[in-house]
């Protein structure tokens, strides 16, 4: 005799009947230390994300079941900070791996939506020249206004023939462009960049490179690593430093660019699933630059909350390929006077 085979509609149990356990789990009945543990952030952190995604997690539907936005943002916390879709987190808010899969897709893409409203570089004077006293405060490098660097975040190979995500390393990745600012707060974050680009290719294409030659403030610069071209808003260290005023500008330069170094780890140190531990991140690569982008917006969103991420300890690791490139100094002639003339005016 034939049996039936029950077929789970990963929607029904998602926005549908059918799953009697989906409002088991409630919010208040754990202890703040369990929501960390499990999933990476304290209740009041999820009551806002709530309030902040909840009507972008809700959508009209008929059927007498839904999971809640609450049970969403659970189940994607729970992979972004584990890299995991385990049985256990399923099973502990009471749904399937196939939804909770869902509710990470969903969650993912209410975060990319809101990306410019919480990563943006500020615009008012007095913010801008607040942006700049932190620099200064850190090694007293003047007119800072970003430090930016380049990351590799690891996804699965897109198909056999797209040799434009294998990176020097011969793993495929994406080459992910930011800038934050001395708390670590990320100002920009391009995340869609194929991993075979050098940090300077990306660079060149950047939105960010748009933006600063067009647009942004003309009293300041970022900094960036000897993987840059130096320009007239981008002040690079000096190759060979020779007198005492290019150690000392080289010396401060190294101390505040440090500080996206540190942002990189703290951020491969609370999402999981970018610091290739639990393996590469197992979508195309759009939605993988999806992922990245949303585990920014929580990044900067827990900062603005108090939650210290630089406290963390160190976990896991990802994969980096070293850079691999010929030192050359610009030919940019009014780069190098006004690098020039910040070492004459600050570092003398």
């Amino acid at each position: 005799m034939a049996v039936p085979i029950a077929v789970l509609d990963c929607d029904l149990l998602l926005y549908g009947r059918g799953h009697r356990t989906l409002d088991r789990f409630k919010l208040e009945d754990v202890t703040d230390e369990y929501l960390v543990s499990t999933y990476g952030f304290p209740r009041r952190f999820i009551y806002y994300l709530v309030e902040l995604l909840g009507a972008s997690l809700s959508r009209p539907t008929q059927r007498s079941r839904a999971i809640s936005p609450e049970t969403q943002i659970l189940a994607a916390l729970g992979f972004y900070t584990s890299g995991s879709f385990q049985t256990r987190m399923g099973d502990a808010i009471g749904i399937s791996q196939a939804s909770m899969s869902r509710c990470v897709a969903n969650v993912t893409e209410a975060l990319v939506e809101r990306a410019s409203q919480f990563i943006h570089f500020p615009e008012d004077e007095a913010t801008v020249q607040s942006l700049k006293d932190d620099f200064y405060g850190l090694a007293g490098m003047p007119g800072v206004l970003g430090v930016v660097d380049c990351t590799h975040v690891a996804i699965k190979a897109p198909n056999a023939e797209d040799l434009s995500y294998v990176n020097r390393k011969g793993l495929h990745s994406l080459n992910c462009l930011m800038v934050c600012d001395a708390r670590g707060v990320l100002l920009s974050a391009e995340t869609h960049w194929p991993g075979s680009l050098p940090d300077c290719a990306v660079l060149q294409r950047a939105a960010l490179t748009s933006q600063f030659e067009t647009e942004l403030h003309k009293d300041g610069w970022l900094l960036g690593d000897s993987s840059f071209f130096l320009r007239t808003w981008l002040m690079t260290p000096l190759h060979i430093p020779e007198t005492p005023a290019e150690y000392r500008y080289n010396m401060a330069h190294s101390a505040t660019h440090n500080v996206i170094e540190r942002t990189f780890r703290t951020i491969r140190s609370r999402f999981r699933c970018l610091d290739g531990s639990k393996g590469t991140l197992q979508y195309s690569p759009e939605k993988s630059s999806h992922i990245i982008l949303a585990c920014c917006v929580l990044h900067n969103i827990s900062l603005e909350h108090g939650l210290d991420v630089w406290s963390l300890p160190a976990t896991g690791h990802m994969e980096q390929p070293e850079e691999e490139y010929e030192q050359m100094e610009s030919m940019d002639s009014e780069a190098c006077r006004i690098r020039q003339e910040l070492l004459l005016t600050h570092f003398s």
